[in-house]
């Protein structure tokens, strides 16, 4: 029994393991390390021509909203434009974008995908229109001081960052704990990383990039989701670093709903597949020819969910506890412990003051969601699974 039970769960146990050290090693490196940012200058820096970016489909209930926060930038005025994307919005909504001082590039396709609405809007810019672009998603509020944030950052050299995003509402659980995981995200896979010397991952908004850079990466991109991925692996390929703005905070809607949840959990983890499926060769051969950023991406992507790997990790030490082998238990309850302390290091202050022993219930709740978006993910290999958002 024993040896049967070895047999099946060491190759598991393995594979854990260097999930459980990845998000450990990133995790410690995020408290000692720092992020990229640069307080802006008052004089000296080049107030770069910025195009923000925001793909919007039929988000009629939060557009204008958010249009007005971000017009409310401390950048100069003439310096900057936003471009909403508008693919399916009601013509009430048109007429009044068109009293904003912003413009709009009204869409259609026969399938809605945020990286053809991207394609579109970077097709109609010449080269020299803008120096950089930043995507926004149409509920995203900017920080005030964002723009100066991001001019500074490329000031410094940097051609690409991401900023941080936070959530803007946190009024139920489920939006609690989907802010509670952006947050360990910002911490291991962006300030960890950093840390560790590698690109920061981007997350498909509150991000800007070289408008050149961006125009030859998104050039041939046909994904229906996750083309935030596919970005960062061509920006890697041509061996340009993403820097991290821990500073430059962009205000995201959290997920309220479990449905909801669900429903965005199925399209990222179709999209981690599908890139894992594309770039595993390829990204597999830059590794062993020594071209670490891009190798070193693909190996990150490789990495478990968060919530998967906690349902995982309780599920195979709960079975090491009924088979009696001890040794398998303390590994497999040590990786469980590592993994916890993983977690718990990259929340921040202001999230644990929110936090409650109540809040584990919907983490289980959740854990169970995660598993049926695995199951459910064709459905977003056929279509865009489009996540509404709330006025």
């Amino acid at each position: 029994m024993v040896y049967l039970y070895l047999f099946i769960c060491l190759p598991i146990g393995i594979f854990l393991a260097l999930n459980t050290l990845h998000y450990f090693f990133y995790a410690v490196l995020g408290r000692l390390g720092r992020a990229d940012d640069v307080t802006p200058s008052a004089t000296g820096d080049v107030v770069r021509k910025i195009a923000v970016l925001v793909p919007a489909y039929k988000e009629d209930t939060v557009i204008l909203d958010s249009v007005r926060a971000n017009l409310g930038q401390d950048y100069p005025r003439d310096r900057f434009d936003i471009i909403v994307i508008a693919d399916g919005f009601q013509p009430h909504t048109l007429t009044a974008l068109a009293e904003l001082p912003v413009r709009v590039l009204p869409v259609s396709f026969a399938v809605s995908t945020v990286t053809r609405a991207l394609c579109a809007a970077l097709d109609s810019l010449a080269p020299d229109a803008y120096d950089l672009v930043i995507v926004a998603d149409a509920d995203n509020h900017l920080a005030p001081d964002f723009l100066s944030r991001v001019n500074a950052a490329f000031a410094g050299g940097w051609r690409a960052i991401q900023g941080h995003r936070v959530a803007k509402n946190l009024d139920t659980r489920v939006a609690l704990l989907d802010a509670v995981s952006e947050e360990i995200n910002n911490h291991i896979t962006r300030k960890g990383y950093r840390a560790a010397g590698l690109s920061a991952t981007i997350i498909g908004s509150g991000m800007a990039v070289d408008l050149r850079l961006m125009k030859a990466a998104m050039s041939g991109l046909t994904t229906i989701g996750g083309f935030d991925k596919e970005l960062a692996m061509k920006l890697a390929i041509g061996g340009h670093k993403i820097g991290y703005l821990e500073d430059a905070f962009v205000y995201d809607e959290k997920v309220a709903k479990r449905a909801v949840f669900e429903q965005q959990r199925t399209r990222w983890i179709a999209a981690q597949w599908q890139f894992v499926a594309d770039y595993f060769r390829p990204g597999m051969g830059q590794l062993l020819r020594g071209q670490w950023l891009s190798g070193l991406k693909l190996v990150q992507e490789m990495a478990l969910p968060k919530v998967l790997l906690l349902g995982l990790l309780g599920l195979v030490f709960g079975v090491s506890l009924l088979v009696g082998y001890a040794p398998a238990t303390l590994a497999l309850g040590g990786l469980l412990v590592l993994f916890v302390a993983s977690l718990l290091l990259s929340i921040p202050g202001y999230l644990w003051k929110k936090l409650s022993f109540r809040d584990l219930g919907v983490v289980f709740s959740l854990m169970f969601s995660f598993i049926k978006a695995a199951f459910n993910m064709r459905r977003a290999f056929k279509s865009f699974m489009h996540t509404p958002h709330n006025a």
